[in-house]
């Protein structure tokens, strides 16, 4: 008997809209700091979401918002992160990954300090390598810093990697790192045209159809 044994794969994930479910979370947060800063008049929400995968300042200086909202956003997030839900399937399905041998980090347009304090109350960090935040690299999505700073934790070259995102920027950074773009439409809200012209490599309807992208590269006996 030999043993046999694939290379293990870096598996880079976005974290809102991907691992977790912010949604409702991130609404509250905006709405109060734009009610907060801006006063009255209707928080455009809804212009806030196309822009998600962002690191928050580059999406205030995109819609001409003031950057103080960043603190009172911040602020409530912090507070409501016990309300963030974990989509179903994710949890287990990295687990297994981590059990297959394949080595997994988190990307994300939030700071570093507040992905890591969001996955902590939802006792998911320990399941990550590394996660990193769109304050702790020189350029956030859709550039490629982000994706190719965790190769580098990872240790794990661009044509064994693939990054996993529902946004458009989440994409474009995969693709400009030169890894697997992969779309993650089961968190998406409404529709996926502009994820889906965005080119990605895979398209996943719920996160267990990720493991027939990763094989175990764990050894395992085979006939010699």
């Amino acid at each position: 008997m030999t043993m046999q044994r694939n290379r293990p794969l870096g598996v880079v994930f976005d974290l809102d809209g991907v691992i977790v479910d912010s949604f409702a979370v991130m609404r509250q947060a905006f709405d109060l700091a734009y009610a907060e800063v801006v006063g009255e008049g209707h928080p455009p929400f809804e212009e806030y979401n196309k822009h998600l995968g962002r690191y928050f300042p580059d999406i205030m200086r995109i819609m001409g918002l003031p950057l103080a909202m960043e603190e009172p956003f911040v602020r409530e997030s912090y507070r409501l992160a016990g309300e963030v839900e974990v989509h179903d399937g994710v949890r287990d399905t990295i687990a297994t990954l981590r059990e297959r041998g394949h080595r997994i980090a988190v990307a994300t347009g939030k700071s570093g300090p507040r992905a890591r304090s969001l996955l902590r109350t939802l006792g998911l960090i320990d399941l990550f390598d590394v996660v990193i935040g769109s304050d702790e690299i020189a350029h956030p999505k859709p550039a490629p810093d982000i994706v190719l700073h965790a190769m580098d934790v990872l240790d794990v070259p661009a044509d064994r990697s693939m990054m996993i995102g529902d946004a458009v920027t989440d994409l474009q950074s995969a693709q400009a790192a030169g890894v697997t773009a992969v779309a993650a439409v089961w968190g998406c809200e409404g529709d996926t045209a502009d994820l889906l012209a965005a080119g990605p490599d895979v398209v996943l309807e719920r996160p267990e159809e990720l493991l027939a992208l990763c094989p175990s590269a764990v050894a395992v006996e085979a006939s010699a």
